[in-house]
């Protein structure tokens, strides 16, 4: 059984007035988007706190949803970020999607002087965050002994809108990080492996259909492992690159995760492309909902120039 199909646009910039910013937000939602999303970071241009952003864009919309895209689970002790995620589930009248990852961006951790550890540890350190986010939006006193977070009998407040939580994405390319996804995360994000040393403009490489095939399973694998079905959860990527070739007024987009990535062999295999006529484009996404069970896309760029695809399969 497939899920109905769910797009999401990214946060638009703040690069003028505030009112612009929020007429931004409302023509995102009137173009037929499910959610708005916004990354973690702190380096390399990255401007608006996420937690905050998404609290003014909640306010500025009426039905468009909040996604973190993903958080960097390092940059925040997760009962704050409870605390925080817990009032913009309220204020936003359950609007809210939380996206979580390990961190990975070495020029955030050397920024901030925080120590950038080893992959298995981040993402041990995310798991317990997991643990202590879920026990936090539960119902009882939460107490909690994990070798990174402990927790001493804390009723998690507000109580969320969502029961029993808000939708959680848990995002990653590594085996690790996607096994913990297909055991806890109600929706499993599809990203390449972003190791330290990682060229950052040919991530796109690991995102081949061979590659996501094999992501794919190893989360499915995980879930079946934890008495879950796989069918039920959802399963997300980024489209890192859209060309609508019928479309001659809009320009292409391309991510800096697969600007140094030009071959059109590649490219046409990525499940992370986007290119074609718009009734192509609806078609290759249908297949890779068929063919991997993708059913959940974030496309970057203009929210504009995917707008016809997404009027065509938004919730279908």
């Amino acid at each position: 059984m497939s899920h109905p199909f769910r797009f999401s646009a990214a946060m638009p910039r703040l690069t003028g007035p505030v009112s612009a910013w929020r007429a931004e937000l409302r023509r995102i939602e009137d173009l037929g988007y499910w959610a708005v999303a916004i990354s973690d970071h702190f380096t390399r241009g990255w401007v608006m706190e996420p937690l905050v952003a998404m609290t003014a864009a909640a306010d500025a919309t009426t039905t468009l949803r909040m996604l973190s895209l993903v958080l960097g689970n390092d940059y925040r002790h997760p009962v704050l970020l409870h605390k925080s995620l817990a009032t913009l589930d309220v204020l936003s009248g359950g609007r809210l999607e939380i996206g979580i990852g390990a961190g990975w961006m070495e020029s955030d951790y050397a920024a901030a002087n925080i120590t950038l550890d080893p992959p298995g540890v981040r993402v041990d350190r995310l798991a317990e965050t997991v643990d202590v986010l879920r026990g936090l939006f539960g119902g009882e006193p939460l107490s909690y002994a994990g070798k990174h977070f402990r927790i001493s009998e804390l009723d998690g407040l507000p109580k969320p809108v969502q029961v029993p939580h808000p939708p959680l994405l848990i995002g990653g390319g590594s085996r690790r990080v996607l096994e913990l996804a297909g055991a806890a995360a109600d929706i499993v994000g599809i990203n390449a492996s972003m190791r330290p040393g990682t060229h950052t403009g040919a991530a796109v490489l690991d995102l081949t259909g061979e590659r996501v095939a094999a992501k794919l399973s190893i989360a499915r694998a995980a879930a079946r492992a934890a008495g879950r079905d796989p069918a039920s959860l959802r399963y997300q990527t980024s489209i890192l690159s859209v060309n609508l070739t019928d479309r001659p007024a809009i320009r292409p987009w391309v991510s800096s995760m697969a600007a140094d990535v030009t071959d059109p062999t590649v490219l046409a295999g990525s499940p992370a492309v986007l290119h074609g006529t718009v009734e192509s484009c609806v078609e290759t996404l249908l297949r890779r909902r068929e063919e991997f069970g993708l059913d959940y896309f974030h496309i970057g760029g203009d929210p504009a120039a995917a707008a016809p695809i997404v009027a065509r399969l938004a919730g279908t």
